[in-house]
């Protein structure tokens, strides 16, 4: 039962990996995307979803058919199918591809044969618009003019059937077939002409095709009557074939053509030339003698290309009405065995293979599908077929698909490892006489598979690490190799996790996943792990991933690096007490030192010895066992107290050592068999220590707080005076500018403006070193321009040098010195200067105020005074004081105009008229001086309005 289903199996399968011929049907012009028919249907295995179809590579048109790859579904590409395009005049177009399927790692070879049906999208055509004839009028009822041929692309019953003229009473026409199939027409002579009477005739021709619906083209013919020309050239036979081998060579005859014509002279001569319905392509490939009629081989032929030619050739006389004959002459090609075989071995589309190469896996199974291979030959019979062999290797055979097409097929199981390319020669020979035989070299390459697991080069690693090793220290390096290519060859390695003393293993070491070295991750301690096991895997990158495992062991190394400890006696700040016995016997045992060493093996062998020896050598030590033994008496040493200095040092390279003291006190107390007397050492006597650092930062930390609160009160402190000092300052600032008292004058009734200042005053203290706007003042005949910090430098009194000078050497720095002394000089009397002089400047007893407005919105920075005269004076008219005073009517200068422009930019809206009080020794008769007044911009913002300023 079992081998009948083996049997079964192996039958399905070989007829699954044979080749398999469908056939379709569709019609041209077709919209793409149209289906034509399905793969998977034709398939006798009906396994939906497990199958697949490629498209073989050596079909070139893949735009014109598309293949679906889960069920082998074919439609129409992106380009279309035109059968004109595809097949041209032939009578059947066949469109053949290959498809391969796939079951179950089983390829099967599918034949594709698509028939594209002709349908009537081309309508008739003439090759010219205007056809002229030429016809006797002697001509005899029946004459037969021919017409050039129409041409319709379409096959069948689509092309042109049937042709038409235009009615008329001489000219008919009627339609023949050509050897090749070719439909053309001739214009029939229904009666006798009479050129006389009608010269010409002009006919519309009509082509029409079978199609459905019809489609047709038209031309127009010209016929122009000659005269009568009594005799035609005749030909012995009106149709001649003949038969030319493919490889007759040019100049061959063909046909010695003669024509006769009975009538003499010009009439009798006969001129021969291909008719025009002969093709451009007969006329380079035959020669036609017009004098003697020779009919001759001009190029080669190709029997494979076209195997028949119709050749119509004219004979007209030269008589005056020339009259002519037709002759068809047919040349009908043998074939010769002229062509070798032809290969073409295409792998399966999309497999990446380059030309002469292609690619399989060494994982495919046997009989596996590797290349197609195509033979051809243009002969035809015998020398058109061809027989394939394939030489090269047993692990490959030939097996025939379909016809001339064959399978290049695996025979047993592939190994990359052992052969990565297996070079096949392709023999293809025809049975033709002689036989023809073309060769071809193919290259298979087998892809690699991920079939072999990583190999560690030793299955177990053992390193000797010494302890105390930095982290990162480099530990050895496991190599594992993989035979297989690219990713399936590429190694990684990765640390295996276990536990370590409750740790993961990864925070002891780390692998290097890609050179596999291995580095430590911490210092290693030997007195507390003496070996680290781990586990090294390596995996390749295939798909499935193949890994192996190694096991490394590292083994640590001891060092000396612990000291000794002595651990009896108990050592207090390094020192330990003894009592011994004052009766005790010499060469008694008094004491046992114990000591230890974390280390191992010679770093842990122990020597004791004494630095210095015991007074009187009382005592001795054993340097291999720590026995202190006593060597002289001690009756007579009660109270003493020896002291010894022990050192323990250990045989490592290098030696570590161990020193304490031990101090020995001799006691009344009776000896025993083993009695030590061991406390710490005293604290009688020793001062209390303190904690230094701890002191120091707590005094300092004491101090800083202090200092925070100092500042913090003098900070207070300060900002209360500094208040109380601005309240002081205001309200003496309203004392100062308060003079009305002192300018009170009396005026006449009808005049408000004799000797009228108008002078705005800011008088406010100075601050710091806040900046101080600049101030103008006049000096000498012209407006000067001084920083406010320079005015409060210059004061009102006079030098006793002349003219009053605000830079004069002995005058007073302060600002309100100014002050003060312009209120003596009020109070006083001493105002004997006119409205003038106090403008000009040329007393020297006067001073010369401003003419400004002052700002009633305080600033939020106090600045100097501020003094800016205004823009027009006058001068007084007694020609007696013209003296002392420039001439009347003085023009605007250029200090004026910039101080009358610099009052226009202060924004100043309130003004302070100052007048001055009467003087009844001095010019009664003085004219007033205006001073305009120009209110400042609304726009602008001083502050809060104040009674800072007041009119007076």
């Amino acid at each position: 039962m079992r081998s009948s289903l083996r049997l079964l199996a192996a039958a399905c399968l070989l007829a699954l990996s044979r080749g398999k011929t469908v056939r379709y049907r569709t019609d041209e012009e077709g919209a793409p995307g149209t289906v034509i028919g399905t793969l998977a249907d034709e398939m006798p295995v009906k396994a939906p979803g497990e199958m697949s179809f490629r498209l073989m590579r050596q079909f070139s048109n893949s735009s014109l058919v598309r293949v679906r790859e889960e069920d082998g579904q074919l439609s129409i590409g992106e380009a279309g199918l035109d059968r004109e395009q595809l097949c041209g005049q032939a009578p059947q177009c066949v469109l053949a591809f290959d498809v391969v399927s796939c079951w179950r790692e089983r390829y099967r070879l599918v034949h594709v044969e698509l028939e594209v049906r002709d349908i009537n999208d081309n309508a008739p055509r003439f090759p010219r618009a205007q056809m002229t004839l030429e016809v006797s009028e002697s001509a005899a009822p029946g004459t037969r003019l021919p017409l050039e041929v129409a041409v319709d692309e379409d096959v069948g019953s689509n092309s042109i059937q049937s042709f038409q003229v235009s009615l008329n009473s001489h000219f008919g026409v009627e339609a023949q077939t050509r050897a090749d199939g070719a439909r053309c027409a001739d214009l029939v002579l229904l009666q006798e002409l009479d050129r006389e009477r009608q010269p010409s005739y002009t006919l519309e021709l009509v082509a029409k095709d079978g199609g459905s619906p019809a489609h047709s083209g038209t031309a127009t013919v010209h016929v122009r009557v000659l005269d009568a020309n009594d005799n035609s050239p005749t030909f012995a036979q009106s149709s001649v074939t003949v038969e030319l081998p493919e490889d007759a060579p040019p100049g061959s005859l063909l046909l010695d053509l003669d024509a006769v014509d009975p009538d003499e002279g010009p009439n009798g001569e006969v001129i021969y030339a291909f008719s025009s319905q002969v093709p451009p392509e007969a006329r380079r490939l035959f020669r036609l003698d017009p004098r003697s009629g020779r009919l001759t081989l001009e190029a080669t032929v190709d029997y494979e290309r076209t195997r028949t030619y119709e050749l119509d050739v004219r004979a007209q006389d030269r008589g005056t009405s020339p009259r002519a004959a037709t002759c068809t002459v047919i040349v009908r090609l043998t074939d010769v065995n002229d062509n070798a075989p032809r290969i073409s071995i295409s792998a399966l589309r999309g497999a990446a293979s380059a030309a002469g190469v292609a690619y399989v896996s060494e994982a495919a199974a046997s009989e596996s599908f590797v290349a197609l291979v195509s033979a051809s030959d243009r002969d035809s019979g015998a020398n058109g077929q061809v027989r394939c062999s394939l030489r090269g290797h047993d692990h490959f055979a030939l097996q025939r698909a379909y016809e001339d097409s064959y399978m290049i097929v695996t025979t047993a199981a592939l190994d990359r490892e052992r052969i990565p390319e297996y070079n096949l020669t392709v023999v293809a020979e025809d049975l033709g006489s002689p036989p023809f035989k073309t060769i071809r070299q193919y290259t298979v390459r087998v892809s690699d598979e991920n079939d072999n697991a990583p190999l560690f080069a030793k299955p177990l690693y053992e390193v000797a690490v010494p302890e105390n090793n930095p982290p990162g220290a480099y530990i050895t390096t496991v190599v594992a190799r993989d035979p297989d290519l690219g990713h399936n060859g590429k190694v990684t390695y990765r640390l295996l996790e276990t536990q370590v003393m409750g740790a993961p293993i990864s925070t002891y070491v780390s692998v290097d996943p890609a050179t596999g070295a291995i580095y430590a991750l911490r210092t290693f301690n030997y007195e507390i792990l003496k070996q680290l096991d781990l586990r090294i895997q390596a995996t390749d990158g295939g798909s499935p991933q193949l890994s192996s495992s190694t096991l490394v062991k590292v083994r640590m190394v001891d060092q000396n690096d612990n000291p000794p400890v002595i651990i009896h006696p108990v050592l207090t700040n390094g020192t330990a007490e003894i009592g011994v016995s004052s009766k005790t016997s010499p060469d008694s045992l008094v004491a046992q030192i114990k000591a230890r060493d974390a280390d191992d093996g010679a770093n842990a062998e122990l020597t004791f010895a004494f630095l210095e020896e015991p007074q009187q050598d009382l005592f001795t030590i054993n340097p291999s066992t720590g026995d202190i033994m006593l060597r002289g008496d001690l009756s007579e040493e009660l109270g003493q107290l020896f002291k010894v200095i022990l050192t323990v040092t250990d045989n490592g390279k290098p030696p570590l050592a161990t020193t304490a003291t031990v101090n020995f006190l001799v006691t009344a107390t009776a000896p025993s068999s083993m009695q030590e007397i061991a406390k710490p050492a005293s604290w009688e006597g020793k001062a209390l220590q303190w904690d230094i650092p701890l002191i120091v930062i707590i005094v300092l930390a004491g101090s800083c707080t202090l200092l925070l609160v100092a500042i913090i009160t003098i900070a207070t402190t300060c900002n209360r005076r500094k208040k109380g000092n601005e309240m002081k300052n205001n309200s003496s600032l309203k004392d100062q500018i308060d003079i009305s008292h002192l300018e009170k004058g009396q005026q006449e009734e009808g005049s408000q403006r004799g000797n009228v200042f108008e002078q705005g005053f800011t008088a406010t203290p100075s601050y710091g070193k806040e900046p101080a706007p600049p101030v103008t003042i006049w000096k000498g005949h012209s407006f000067n321009t001084i920083s406010g910090r320079e005015a409060e430098k210059f004061s009102g009194k006079d030098s006793g040098k002349g003219d009053s000078d605000f830079n004069d050497s002995d005058s007073d720095i302060s600002g309100d010195a100014l002050k003060k002394d312009l209120i003596t000089h009020m109070q006083n009397g001493l105002w004997a200067c006119t409205a003038e002089c106090k403008i000009l400047g040329h007393s020297d007893r006067c001073w010369s105020p401003s003419c400004g407005r002052a700002n009633p919105h305080p600033s939020p920075h106090p600045s100097a005074p501020l003094s800016t005269f205004c823009k027009s004076t006058s001068l007084p008219r007694d020609p007696l004081r013209r003296d002392n005073f420039y001439q009347a009517q003085l023009p605007k200068t250029v200090g004026l105009q910039s101080v009358y422009e610099k009052v226009l930019h202060r924004d100043f809206d309130r003004t302070i008229t100052l007048l001055s009080p009467p003087r009844p020794a001095r010019l009664p008769d003085l004219q007033e001086i205006g001073v305009p007044l120009y209110p400042a911009p609304s726009t602008r913002y001083l502050g809060p309005q104040t009674d800072t300023a007041e009119k007076v």
